[in-house]
């Protein structure tokens, strides 16, 4: 069992930068593949980035397109620790950001497949 706690949400301007945190249990949080999620009011649960575990025999990053070259998915096993760099914010980020953990290592792009979720952080962007 994993339990994942996110953190780091928050308002802020248009243009401006947030960093997420999710913080994991467990001592196999460095084999899972871990990924960030968001879900704007009336709207399904998106992936916006993921990476690939230690078991997957290497480091592999997905990003969304509406995401690429502004956000940063990061992680540190020591700490059991994933991270969401957001830089340029726009409005239309604005959502519950989940963080989730895949007990498969492989780089996971796919909502459902995912077995572990985080109760949500909320960003706002204002414009």
């Amino acid at each position: 069992q994993v339990q994942l706690v996110e953190s780091g949400g928050g308002l802020v301007q248009t243009g401006g930068s947030l960093r997420l945190s999710c913080a994991a249990s467990g001592r196999t949080f460095s084999f899972y593949a871990m990924g960030w999620f968001r879900q704007a009011p009336g709207k399904e649960r998106d992936i916006v980035a993921a990476i690939s575990g230690s078991g997957s025999g290497g480091s592999s990053t997905y990003y969304a397109d509406s995401v690429k070259g502004r956000f940063t998915i990061s992680r540190d096993n020591a700490e059991n620790t994933v991270y969401l760099q957001m830089n340029s914010l726009k409005p239309e980020d604005t959502a519950v950001y989940y963080c989730a953990a895949d007990a498969d290592p492989w780089l996971q792009t796919i909502t459902s497949k995912y077995d572990y979720w985080g109760q949500g952080t909320q960003v706002t962007v204002s414009s």
